[in-house]
């Protein structure tokens, strides 16, 4: 039992290690949209217009991102569970609640931070 604990939590070290790291050479700032619309997203759950999810292009499945709005400094914080934009300078596609609690929904856009926090910064 020791040793399948050692393996899970040297896994579990290598994972999370490899998620920050990419969030670290991954660009943090630039234009974040918005979609609502239903349809399968790439990790095969059903887009759901009122779940706090994000689409984004590298980050692994299952990532927590906090999302800053740079002008209000308004900021929530989404799963990662589909891929894209796929619009030049955005770097960030938020369902429509993430969206509607940065108060983005009119505008359609707008300029944002992210950064990777662990799922137990994420549930706080």
């Amino acid at each position: 039992m020791r040793s399948a604990t050692a393996i899970f939590t040297l896994a579990a070290a290598l994972f999370a290690s490899g998620v920050f790291e990419i969030a670290h050479a991954m660009e943090t700032r630039g234009l974040a949209s918005f979609y609502g619309y239903r349809s399968k997203t790439a990790n095969g759950e059903m887009m759901n217009p009122r779940a706090m999810t994000a689409a984004h292009q590298t980050l692994p499945f299952d990532t927590y991102v906090r999302v800053t709005d740079v002008n209000t400094r308004r900021a929530v914080v989404v799963r990662i569970n589909d891929r894209g934009p796929f619009v030049k300078g955005r770097i960030i596609d938020l369902s429509t609640a993430a969206a509607e609690a940065l108060g983005i929904v009119e505008e359609g856009l707008a300029m944002v931070e992210i950064e990777v926090v662990s799922e137990i910064e994420a549930a706080s």
